[in-house]
């Protein structure tokens, strides 16, 4: 390793005018790493994937909402074109789609 150049991704703190010096004087820089991990639960880690399966059950929901609120305007509209189109009648046979009002 060379000693003339500061490490980068090491010690990125050390001030460039704390190491000049430390390199004129010959004396040693001490680099203190505080390695302390926090007890208890890592809260972040265990909640990312509830609000990932979260925002899928919601947007399950809301995919089921709109086919259900599509299937009842495609069901309106067919009521609404039978019963404006009236009795369908094919070689003597003939099909009422809808009932009337007063029946």
């Amino acid at each position: 390793m060379d000693h003339r150049t500061p490490p980068g991704n090491i010690a990125p703190h050390i001030p460039a005018a704390d190491w000049q010096r430390a390199q004129t004087t010959g004396q040693p820089v001490v680099i203190v790493v505080h390695n302390t991990h926090p007890t208890g639960i890592p809260w972040r880690r265990a909640l990312i994937p509830f609000a990932v399966a979260g925002a899928a059950v919601a947007g399950g929901w809301g995919l089921v909402a709109a086919l259900c609120f599509l299937l009842d305007a495609a069901a309106h509209t067919a009521t609404v074109i039978a019963g404006a189109a009236g009795p369908i009648g094919i070689g003597g046979i003939t099909l009422r789609l809808a009932r009337g009002k007063h029946t």
